[in-house]
């Protein structure tokens, strides 16, 4: 089986956080949230990897990101994805994370200024989808979208603390759901909250 760790770990080490963030780039170094405004973070470094990694990308995986927010997460998986799929509620993150996106010469990064907790129907199904904000219970939309031998990581939970959840299903369309760890991501909003 192919494995795309250490590349991963190798770019996640040299793409600067700096260049998703317009204000607070001083933390761009730092192991932390920081805020983008809109009420939005930009996820801590160790945790977008973590999320990355769990993801278990492939060459060929079609994968859909809910919520592109700066962009920093979604570079990471279209420079190991075969195409990116990624939905922003919030249009002026949108319009930024697609300058900050195209001018890095991203080819392979679809976006969509639309509400994330419906997916992206019309390209259905994807192999992986990630979701970078939290939800009271996983969307059944998502997991219809969600290809046989595919899978999901999204955080699941109430306001203040979720859980990580990796959502696997199966050839057959049967779905498991383990915990990662403990989270805290701002809301999905949207059908569903």
């Amino acid at each position: 089986m192919y494995n795309q760790r250490e590349e991963i770990v190798a770019y996640f080490h040299q793409l600067d956080r700096g260049y998703f963030m317009e204000s607070n780039t001083i933390y761009g170094a730092a192991d932390c949230p920081v805020s983008i405004g809109f009420g939005q973070t930009i996820s801590q470094p160790t945790l977008v990897l973590n999320m990355t990694l769990k993801l278990d990308l492939e060459p060929d995986s079609r994968v859909l990101e809910i919520g592109t927010g700066s962009g920093y997460q979604t570079a990471l998986l279209g420079a190991f994805s075969y195409e990116v799929y990624t939905v922003e509620r919030l249009e002026p993150l949108y319009d930024k994370a697609k300058k900050r996106l195209d001018a890095k010469g991203f080819t392979n990064i679809h976006f969509k200024h639309g509400d994330g907790s419906l997916g992206w129907p019309e390209h259905q199904p994807y192999d992986r989808i990630i979701v970078t904000a939290s939800v009271s219970r996983v969307p059944d939309e998502l997991l219809d979208q969600l290809d046989a031998g595919g899978r999901m990581i999204i955080p699941v939970g109430n306001n203040f603390q979720q859980e990580l959840q990796m959502v696997e299903k199966d050839d057959n369309g049967d779905v498991t759901f383990s915990v990662l760890e403990d989270v805290a991501f701002v809301r999905l909003k949207g059908k569903y909250e």
